[in-house]
């Protein structure tokens, strides 16, 4: 019998995630699992080199952010019966999330997928693929319903 006692929902905010997280609430309520909600806050500069001459918006922006988002990133609805664990961390998302999972003892993660076109996916790589080569236990990836992967003869 597997047993489910806590799942990992590592979120971008995305409509990916989005999707991530609807699964991984059915799967709680039926394990009736502890769920943690995990955010990443990179560093803006990584992407965009340009604002190294801008002033960025200070850390704490990015923390209240993340956390505000956090917070209400399930619906109070959805949230009833739910032991829901909220976690934001600075760091790179795919690094912070397998800490996160080894740390916590996690038994499952979910993990929205973008399902790029396969030239993005070279290009830009897949926090999800990282993941789901490296995870301490089992990794379930969603991607939202009309998003498809479009095959590298088809890019």
């Amino acid at each position: 019998m597997i047993e489910i006692n806590k799942i990992l929902i590592p979120t971008d905010f995305s409509e990916p995630s989005q999707a991530a997280t609807q699964y991984a609430v059915e799967l709680a309520r039926k394990f009736d699992a502890q769920l943690h909600l995990l955010n990443v806050i990179e560093d803006p500069v990584v992407y965009m080199p340009m604002f190294e001459s801008y002033a960025l918006p200070p850390k704490e922006d990015f923390e209240n952010f993340a956390k505000t988002r956090l917070e209400n990133w399930i619906l109070d609805e959805d949230k009833e019966g739910l032991d829901l664990v909220t976690h934001w961390v600075h760091g790179n998302p795919f690094v912070d999330i397998l800490k996160y999972a080894k740390k916590e003892d996690v038994d499952v993660i979910v993990v929205g997928t973008h399902g790029r076109s396969f030239t993005a996916h070279l290009l830009l790589g897949s926090v999800a693929e990282k993941v789901v080569r490296k995870a301490p236990c089992p990794v379930l990836t969603v991607r939202p319903k009309g998003h498809q992967f479009i095959h590298p003869a088809q890019d």
